[in-house]
């Protein structure tokens, strides 16, 4: 997707994941469709660890397996690689049809990831995994994503100031373009997905200062105390940007027990309930939130499709998003949710669309999904 693409309406997305159209139904836990040995068919979705985000997408990834008629099972391991490697190895000897996964460590899985590839079917959601033999990836452009953020801490700080970002792992290649995208923004600088600024040491360009990231591990233990070690270690702190789902929230606890809410802003991603309340109390000046619903949805959509024969091209456009069968990637539109929106789509000086949502509206909604 060049920087230019315009992105999906929020509501339309939601409104055609509402609309999708059903596959065979199945029962209550998605049914299966049978195979000659009277098995069922099973996918597997694997997400990178346990988080509000991926409850979301757990609901998405369900109701696929109702409409397209197969069996979903859905992982969540708080052991990290370890923990993705042990799953991937015991589906693979029970069978499994398909394989949805978000991986950790591209590099360092790739050997898993290429095993599994020539035993099952297998796609990246959430975090791309571009040099393994994966059918496709299912997710966002997270540098574009990145960059919407860095302009909404800029909004936040219009006279510029002193900013830290939290995080849960930089070896996921999501993590690294998001991460990038909001530095590149705040910073001023031109577009450059390529570019990767090391996380030791301050960066200072203007008014603006990024002064440290915090890798937490997807230790939530840890990403408090992070965020409370930054408070005392700089007294001029402005603001906190939060890119895992969990960061936000954590963020927010931190700076209420200092009693800095008018001094250090907090900017997140994702759809956090505590996020989203946080906007709608003042507190959060905006998050930038996915789709995550239909990361799952899609997921296991393609999996059903390809597993009955269908060719990656027929199975990958669907509904909604935005798809480039060249690079195997379907990406779903990053959007704004801010308590009250300036304008419903503005567009930055380099040509990115972005769309803003109403935070009432979009919690709404989003709870009529996942209910």
């Amino acid at each position: 997707m060049n920087r230019l693409q315009s992105v999906t309406g929020m509501f339309v997305v939601l409104l055609l994941v509402a609309g999708l159209p059903g596959c065979q139904p199945g029962g209550e836990n998605g049914g299966g469709t049978r195979k000659s040995n009277g098995e069922a068919i099973r996918v597997a979705y694997i997400t990178n660890g346990p988080a509000s985000f991926w409850d979301v997408a757990e609901k998405g990834a369900q109701a696929a397996g109702r409409d397209f008629d197969v069996q979903v099972d859905v992982f969540m391991p708080t052991d990290d690689v370890a923990g993705q490697k042990r799953i991937v190895e015991d589906l693979l000897i029970k069978g499994i049809a398909g394989i949805a996964i978000s991986p950790i460590d591209p590099a360092g899985q790739t050997d898993l990831l290429n095993s599994a590839a020539e035993q099952t079917l297998l796609l990246t959601h959430d975090s791309d995994a571009p040099e393994s033999q994966r059918l496709c990836y299912i997710g966002m452009d997270n540098y574009d994503a990145g960059w919407i953020c860095g302009e909404v801490v800029r909004e936040a700080l219009p006279a510029g100031g002193k900013i830290i970002l939290c995080v849960g792992r930089l070896d996921q290649l999501n993590a690294r373009l998001r991460r990038q995208g909001v530095v590149d923004a705040v910073l001023g600088r031109t577009p450059d997905a390529t570019r990767f600024d090391e996380p030791g040491k301050p960066i200072t360009e203007g008014a603006y200062t990024i002064l440290e990231t915090r890798v937490d591990g997807f230790d939530f233990a840890k990403a408090k105390a992070d965020a409370v070690d930054s408070i005392a270690k700089y007294p001029d702190l402005s603001c906190f940007v939060g890119l895992f789902a969990y960061n936000p929230p954590l963020c927010l606890e931190a700076v209420k027990e200092a009693g800095k809410l008018n001094q250090i802003k907090i900017v997140g991603f994702d759809e956090d309930q505590t996020t989203l309340q946080g906007i709608i109390d003042g507190e959060v000046h905006g998050t930038v939130v996915q789709n995550p619903y239909m990361y799952g949805y899609d997921s296991v959509r393609v999996l059903a499709a390809l597993a009955r024969g269908n060719s990656l091209e027929q199975a990958l456009p669907g509904e909604a998003g935005i798809t480039m069968i060249e690079q195997k990637k379907k990406f779903f539109p990053a959007r704004v949710v801010k308590k009250q929106p300036a304008a419903e789509r503005r567009t930055t000086a380099h040509g990115l669309e972005i769309e803003e949502v109403e935070v009432e509206a979009f919690r709404a909604r989003l709870n009529e999904l996942t209910q």
